[in-house]
């Protein structure tokens, strides 16, 4: 009698474990997916801050250039600069972003003076 009581009690006890096992399993599946909205609403405010923060840096007091001379892009880069002696590729960044590798290569291909001018015409 004493061992069905142990083993019932042992049953009762593993039981109990499994439920919260799933419990715990079911919450932290629903805070991972919590986390995951959390985090993408981030990158997405800081994508639009970055992209709002673009559109004005040629008017910010710290822009070396003068403002009138930006001509906006977007992408692969923000913008270009037509100042009277040269002509200047423009990035923008906030905090800590960095160049993608695209606008790495952009930069290098600059640097080496790759650039060319082309006039196109229709027939």
């Amino acid at each position: 009698m004493t061992i069905t009581i142990v083993l019932l009690a042992l049953i009762i006890l593993l039981s109990i474990v499994i439920l919260l096992y799933i419990t715990a399993r079911r919450e932290l599946r629903l805070l991972q997916q919590a986390h995951d909205e959390l985090l993408h609403e981030h990158r997405s405010t800081t994508i639009k801050h970055g992209m709002s923060f673009e559109q004005l840096f040629p008017y910010m007091n710290n822009y070396p250039y003068d403002p009138r001379n930006f001509r906006f892009i977007g992408t692969p880069i923000d913008g270009i600069s037509f100042e009277e002696d040269k002509i200047v590729f423009i990035e923008f960044k906030t905090g800590q972003s960095a160049l993608s590798a695209l606008q790495k290569r952009i930069k290098k291909t600059l640097q080496k003076r790759k650039v060319e001018w082309k006039e196109i015409r229709d027939a």
